[in-house]
């Protein structure tokens, strides 16, 4: 077995907000690959955690009215408590706050100054406070906007500490030409060499206009300076190990594989490398940034209601089948859209029908059969041409996995499983056993049992407690040892006994995913019906005009209208009263709005105006398009007008 030792990390997440799915997404890949390192021999140190200085957590603990440090421990054990709720196998969590953390932090700004690589200065420039980044104004979105997150920029001018990354450039280059699988996917790779070749800055590695970071070494003495706080985080993945206190894991570094979101690409494979190179420390192996998930093809955000909690899918529908369909469903380094329909589909498709029914299928005919009895000495002697292609599969699987190519490595995996199932629809061993071939249907019963073992290991890291169940029923357990003789050896299974067992995977015929929004809808219904008991009580003396229905106050503002701006306009085709329309309100992106003004409007006239918009209407469906609001609008004999502000207002201000 392999001795080499496997150091495999997660971004630390940052503790502005609770967790959600592309967290677990990440942590899920960094999981997978930590325990295939260990069943395959190596010795592994899995590391995550969370990143808990900087502005934007200052800022966040006082918008709740909370003590910094409070919030931060609040929000950091709900990732820790997640983690632990899904079993994912980390040998350290680490906080920024560790004290053992800001020691080795220290050491590294020491170590980097004595170099000559950092120097004091002042700074004037744009910054983002969301992505505690300074952009040159070049780079803005019309002379103002991040543009990495969208959001308004601030000019500050402090002093500060700079790192000399502009010194980096050319090795950092020369990195990535020597090693084409240093960022994976490689398209990543690409861009990030063109943003070097474009030029680098000098870095901004200290802020004065906040305290909450880790401060200068004492000899500094300068103390209203805090640690920038991509240095502070990035340094986690050595004072983990024990960089400037113990340094009892250091062994383990180089890292093999950092994990990472897309967003934070050009801080992991530009600052980092350089921080290292200016540390005398080797580089990682590998860099992989992922993409972003979607839901039904739109982007999540809290104001459409449409944001993943990661918890309730593994509770709804079983956390291995989870964290299958999150590594199947897309290529590592593209964005993925989660359904619900999708995720369904591949626990009924690929799970349910391909490996849980092979199993239910072995069982069935060795029972039948051979009073639950397999054995698998004489497969080769029969079905070796299976067991070949079988071989010629998994034998492609390991360096998928080491590449990022994760949904490859189940594709892969999948074909043994179609071998097997094909096997016994060609022998018929109903039929073999009648014409007397007690052994060759033996032998097929084996070699079923064989794929399920070799698939079983090789699928372990992805789903353990469901392999560890097939495995028990196939006679063996999952081990390093059992690894070595099955899948590198290819050593048969000793003879077993099945026994009837529930199916892995019951068939799901109804979504039973139960959407955050629901509970809340059915809360606000109850509020509702409440509300209207008691208005209904307090009105029945009064007598309003005849026609008119009289509400609440409360009722009223249960309606959402807000102030639009039309961005996008077109006639729907084939239709006399419709135009598609995208209105933004302020919100992530704009909404949908199917409207039936086309007889009074024109889609030119309406470009780059403003509209009144009803904002919290169910979503409905016109001619098959999703129409995501109304427009608030008059209309009398003389024909239909759009209520209008006097005056243009702000995007998205709410009306009253």
């Amino acid at each position: 077995m392999s001795c080499h030792k496997s150091y495999i990390t997660t971004p630390i997440y940052y503790v502005n907000d609770v967790a959600h799915i592309g967290h677990a997404y990440t942590t899920i890949i960094a999981d997978t690959l930590a325990r295939y390192a260990r069943l395959i021999g190596q010795d592994t140190f899995f590391l995550t955690g969370t990143d808990e200085h900087g502005q934007k957590i200052e800022e966040a603990a006082k918008a709740r009215g909370k003590e910094t440090q409070a919030y931060a421990d609040e929000i950091s054990k709900t990732f820790k408590d997640l983690w632990d709720d899904f079993d994912i196998s980390y040998d350290k969590f680490i906080r920024t706050t560790d004290a053992d953390h800001k020691k080795g932090v220290q050491k590294a700004f020491t170590a980097m100054h004595k170099k000559g690589d950092i120097y004091k200065d002042s700074y004037q420039g744009h910054y983002c406070i969301s992505c505690e980044t300074f952009f040159p104004e070049l780079q803005l979105v019309d002379g103002e906007f991040c543009p990495d997150c969208g959001k308004a920029t601030s000019v500050v001018e402090e002093e500060s500490y700079f790192f000399k990354l502009s010194a980096y450039e050319d090795k950092l280059l020369a990195w990535y030409d020597a090693n084409p699988d240093c960022i994976l996917p490689k398209s990543k790779r690409n861009e990030v060499i063109r943003f070097v070749e474009g030029g680098l800055n000098d870095l901004s590695i200290t802020r004065t206009s906040f305290d909450w970071g880790v401060k200068l070494p004492e000899d500094f003495n300068d103390p209203k300076h805090v640690m920038y706080v991509w240095l502070d985080a990035l340094m986690n993945y050595l004072t983990a190990l024990g960089y400037g206190t113990d340094e009892k894991n250091m062994d383990f570094w180089p890292a093999r594989v950092h994990l990472i979101g897309k967003d934070i690409l050009r801080f992991h494979a530009i600052y980092w490398p350089a921080f290292l190179m200016s540390l005398d420390m080797p580089l990682p192996k590998h860099i992989g940034a992922h993409g972003w998930w979607t839901r039904n093809g739109e982007k999540m955000s809290k104001s459409k209601g449409n944001v993943v909690n990661p918890k309730e899918v593994a509770d709804a529908y079983g956390l291995e089948n989870f964290r299958y369909f999150m590594l199947r469903e897309v290529p590592f380094g593209g964005d993925g859209d989660f359904s619900q329909r999708a995720l369904i589909d591949r626990i009924n498709s690929d799970l349910g029908n391909d490996l849980g029914n092979l199993l239910n299928r072995l069982i069935g005919m060795s029972g039948k059969y051979f009073e639950g009895r397999v054995e698998s000495d004489l497969v080769s002697k029969y079905y070796q041409a299976e067991l070949d292609e079988v071989d010629a599969s998994l034998a492609k699987l390991e360096p998928m996995l080491f590449e990022m190519q994760l949904h490859r490595y189940l594709e892969e995996l999948w074909r043994p499983l179609t071998v097997a199932n094909k096997a016994i629809d060609m022998y018929q061993p109903w039929t073999m056993i009648k014409e007397g071939k007690t052994e060759e249907t033996m032998a097929l019963n084996g070699l079923i049992a064989t794929i399920l073992a070799k698939v079983s290991l090789m699928l372990h890291a992805v789903m353990p407690q469901t392999t560890s169940t097939i495995c028990e029923a196939l006679g063996f357990e999952i081990t390093p040892e059992s690894f070595e003789e099955i899948i590198r050896n290819g050593e048969t299974l000793a003879p077993f006994t099945t026994q009837k067992r529930e199916p892995l995977f019951p068939r799901i015929e109804e979504e039973l995913l139960v959407d955050e929004r629901q509970e809340i809808l059915k809360k606000e219904k109850e509020e509702k019906e409440a509300k209207k008991a008691a208005q209904k009580e307090k009105n029945k003396d009064s007598k309003p005009a005849e026609g008119i229905a009289l509400i609440g106050i409360d009722q009223f503002f249960e309606t959402s209208l807000k102030i639009g701006m039309v961005v996008e306009a077109e006639e729907v085709p084939k239709s006399k009263k419709l135009l598609l329309l995208q209105v933004d309100i302020g919100e992530d992106e704009p909404r949908q709005v199917v409207a039936g003004i086309k007889e009074f409007y024109s889609a030119e006239e309406l470009l780059n105006t403003q509209v009144c918009v009803v904002a919290n209407l169910k979503p409905a469906k016109l001619m098959g398009m999703k129409s995501e609001g109304m427009l608030l609008a008059a209309k009398d004999k003389d024909g239909l007008c759009l209520i209008r502000p006097e005056k243009p207002k702000t995007i998205g201000t709410p009306i009253s």
